[in-house]
């Protein structure tokens, strides 16, 4: 089967493929536009870095509150219905979001943001990884992310546009279109039990998660991301920010600087994953991809030294004169950095825990413990970095994370060579 954009694009002619593809466009296009809109908030309501950071725990908190309990439903029930609920309650979300008039409303609504995202997560991903032909799941997970890195440029340059042409109320407009568009698609090319395989007795309780706990990779990929995610959510919550608050970056401007990292993420990704199952090795993909998430991440303080140094670059565009300083081609490096990064990571990573998760016939829970593992980093990552923000410096907030990066990476590494003798003699169901 192909590879890169022309065999991702081939997968389409699935229609459950495609309506699942739906709704990663519209959940990462919400996703990025309302970091962009985060941005303009932290600056309208002139909060704190332990205040943005809140930005980023309200909406890890509830995710790591409903993931395990959501897995345990989508192996025992029907997940489209929960793919339906998650799309319904995103429009909730933006409207939401036009009602905010201080940052506890903002901490408030993102709140239910991550239940709405949480819902189409999980299940997304997980009915994909399940539905997926056995020798393709690198593949069919890659293209799947490689659609919501797409909307998720999408988001950056749509979104970050209408955020700076118009106001926030067309813009959830906008995103609001998409979410319905989305819904129908699942309504109508979904099968209606995608996933729930599996007894109730036996899917996502205490037993099924000691038991893929026990497994020796799963330890090293559920350590590697609580440490990995504190540092990428410092990035993706305060980058924006940093760029708004500091420089005075506008929101279209800061949508292309997170458009670069999008660009490489979504033109690679698709073929990262096909390379994952013909080379084996995914270990390695995780490590290489991570190395250089960190290095992304340090160079971001960069942004700084660049601003005033560099020539700005003007010119006409929109009715409006655009003004690009050093810190936006800083930024847009770095941020180019880190879309190369997450092209490498992220579907091995996906696809380690797909393989260990059907060893249980439980996906479900396997991804449930990929999720929790990150959220927990998820939820102290953002204030922790906030906090350091405020009373040290924005450089060594970012520093701070790369280094969560860099030591995640180094552990992941050794936890892993270390199990690896250990892994021919875990027992498997039916030894």
């Amino acid at each position: 089967m192909g590879s890169g954009v022309g065999g991702t694009a081939g997968l389409f002619r699935d229609r459950e493929f495609a309506a699942l593809a739906g709704t990663a466009f519209a959940r990462s296009q919400a996703y990025s536009t309302i970091l962009i809109a985060l941005a303009l908030y932290a600056e309208q309501f002139g909060t704190t870095g332990f205040v943005e950071g809140l930005f980023g725990t309200a909406f890890a908190v509830v995710q790591l509150l409903i993931v395990l309990p959501l897995g345990r439903k989508v192996d025992t029930g029907n997940a489209k219905r929960f793919l339906l609920a998650g799309l319904a309650l995103n429009v909730v979300v933006f409207f939401g979001f036009t009602l905010v008039q201080n940052s506890t409303h903002v901490v408030l609504v993102r709140m239910l943001q991550g239940l709405g995202a949480s819902m189409l997560w999980i299940t997304g991903s997980t009915v994909v990884g399940e539905i997926s032909p056995d020798d393709a799941s690198g593949r069919w997970l890659g293209a799947y992310n490689q659609v919501a890195a797409f909307s998720s440029l999408a988001g950056d340059v749509v979104g970050g546009y209408l955020l700076y042409a118009y106001d926030f109320a067309l813009t959830y407009a906008v995103l609001s279109g998409v979410t319905v568009v989305a819904f129908v698609l699942v309504w109508r090319y979904l099968r209606t039990n995608p996933g729930g395989r599996k007894d109730p007795e036996d899917a996502t309780g205490a037993e099924t998660l000691r038991a893929l706990f026990s497994r020796p990779m799963i330890r090293s990929l559920v350590f590697f991301r609580l440490a990995f995610s504190v540092g990428k959510m410092a990035v993706i919550i305060f980058l924006p920010i940093f760029a708004r608050v500091e420089f005075g970056i506008n929101a279209f401007a800061i949508g292309w600087i997170l458009a670069g990292g999008k660009v490489t993420k979504t033109l690679v990704q698709g073929y990262m994953g096909d390379l994952t199952d013909r080379l084996g090795g995914k270990h390695r993909f995780v490590a290489a991809g991570a190395l250089l998430y960190g290095v992304g991440t340090a160079l971001i303080p960069l942004a700084l030294f660049f601003e005033g140094v560099v020539d700005p670059v003007t010119f006409s565009a929109f009715g409006d004169t655009q003004r690009l300083g050093g810190a936006f081609f800083a930024l847009f490096f770095a941020y180019g950095v880190l879309g190369i990064a997450d092209s490498i990571r992220l579907p091995a990573s996906m696809a380690l825990f797909v393989e260990e998760g059907e060893r249980f016939d439980s996906v479900a829970s396997s991804m449930s413990l990929r999720s929790i593992s990150w959220k927990i980093g998820q939820v102290a990552g953002p204030v922790l970095v906030g906090t350091i923000k405020d009373f040290v410096s924005t450089t060594v907030a970012f520093l701070t994370a790369a280094g969560f990066v860099l030591v995640a990476t180094g552990v992941f590494v050794a936890t892993y060579y270390r199990s690896a003798g250990a892994e021919a003699t875990t027992p498997t169901p039916g030894d």
